[in-house]
Order: C-alpha cells, then sequence, then structure tokens
C-alpha cells in the first residue's frame, strides 16, 4: 500500500513515515499542497494524511483540487479542533479527522479501517422515501440520488441495520470506524450532523439518546 503524507512540519512527516514503514506501507512526502498535487498526478496513492495549515496551498484547497483528478481517501490531520473546521474537510469528501497531538499508532489504525475494501451485497433498504441500495453503493431520496461521503454511508447503513437498536458512540466507533474509542465523541456527533443534513426530511429516522448516542428509528 502506498499513502502520501502532507505536512510542512518535517518533524511530523518523519514520525508518521517511521510508523508507516514498519506497516510495510510505501511513502511518499510532500512539504505543501502545491507539491502533493504534482505528486497525486505522477503517482496512485490509497490514503492521503493531509495537514490542513501549510503554505502555498492549504489542506482544503489541496483536497479540492486532488477530488477533481482522482477519487483517493482522506484522513485530515490537524492542530484545528474546531467543528467548523471537520465539519468543512467532511464536506469536501474526506474520510477521517485526526487533531494534534496525535497518536502515531492510532492513525495506523485509522488507515487500514479507511484503506480497507467493504463487501458489498445485494441489499435494498427502503424507508418511505429513503432508499439505500448497497450493491450500487446508493443513497436515495424521494428518486433523487444523495451524495454521502465513504464514512456517512458507513455510518448509515451500520445504524439501519441495527434499527430500533439504541447504539453507543463507542459502538459505533468500533464498528464503523474500526478501532479502539478514544474519548473522541465529537467525530460521531460531526458526522450524524452532517448525514442529516443530507437526508433533509428523513433525517427525522435518526434520533438522539440523551447521554448514549444515536439509534435509527422506524416502525410501519
Amino acid at each position: 500500500m502506498r499513502i502520501l503524507i502532507v505536512d510542512d512540519e518535517k518533524l511530523i512527516r518523519d514520525v508518521i513515515k517511521e510508523y508507516a514503514i514498519l506497516e510495510d506501507y510505501l511513502v511518499d512526502e510532500a512539504e505543501d499542497g502545491t507539491v502533493a498535487l504534482e505528486k497525486v498526478r505522477q503517482n496512485d496513492y490509497d490514503v492521503i494524511i493531509m495537514d490542513i495549515m501549510m503554505p502555498k496551498m492549504d489542506g482544503y484547497k489541496t483536497v479540492e483540487e486532488i477530488k477533481k483528478i482522482k477519487d483517493i481517501p482522506f484522513i485530515m490531520l490537524s492542530a484545528r479542533a474546531e467543528e467548523f473546521d471537520k465539519l468543512y474537510g467532511f464536506k469536501l469528501g474526506i474520510d477521517d479527522y485526526m487533531t494534534k497531538p496525535f497518536s502515531p499508532k492510532e492513525l495506523m489504525a485509522r488507515i487500514k479501517v479507511v484503506t480497507k475494501r467493504n463487501v458489498s451485497s445485494d441489499d435494498v433498504y427502503t424507508f418511505e422515501g429513503l432508499v439505500i441500495d448497497n450493491a450500487a453503493h446508493e443513497v436515495t431520496i424521494d428518486n433523487q440520488k444523495v451524495e454521502l461521503t465513504p464514512k456517512e454511508y458507513d455510518l448509515l447503513l451500520y445504524l439501519i441495520k441495527n434499527k430500533n437498536i439504541a447504539l453507543s458512540r463507542e459502538t459505533l466507533l468500533e464498528q464503523v470506524w474500526g478501532y479502539d474509542y478514544y474519548g473522541e465523541d465529537r467525530t460521531i456527533d460531526t458526522h450524524i450532523k452532517t448525514l442529516r443534513n443530507n437526508l433533509k426530511e428523513y433525517r427525522k429516522f435518526i434520533v438522539t439518546i440523551r447521554g448514549m448516542g444515536y439509534k435509527f428509528e422506524y416502525k410501519k
């Protein structure tokens, strides 16, 4: 597997590279967005680790430009921990967001989850005008296709497969993200917020369980 680390701090690139090499990953580096964009034009990557605050071209703009030419999973790695920054990243189509300082081991775990191929089934789930076609990996609302990020789709599918069951944030992180709970419950809350926005009127199916988590509630 080949990854691209994009960060203007060499120390951070070196730390990530050290752990990635231990996982037998091939590693390329870029100190800013313009270099990253050029490397993406020349090579194919399984995942890109992207900083936000960089000279010449910031992480957001770089993600935007790369998405125009290749569909590559992104993990945003930034010192900016505000909800707005995370929401904007997910809106651009990133798959995960980690705040600095970070655990390199946790980052490796997240890389494995993001790059893991999901096996599709032929299941089709229908809830009034909301339809999830898992074989096509497609969501429609009143016959109109809805664009979800890969992680939003995985989260929605897991909620649906466990409909009417209250699911804790810890469970959602472990089952959807695939790694142990590290106390970042805002990761779940942020994705639920964007997912609800995308589902429009059918956001009503995703119910908040106060002090615990969420459930997909649907009863005929």
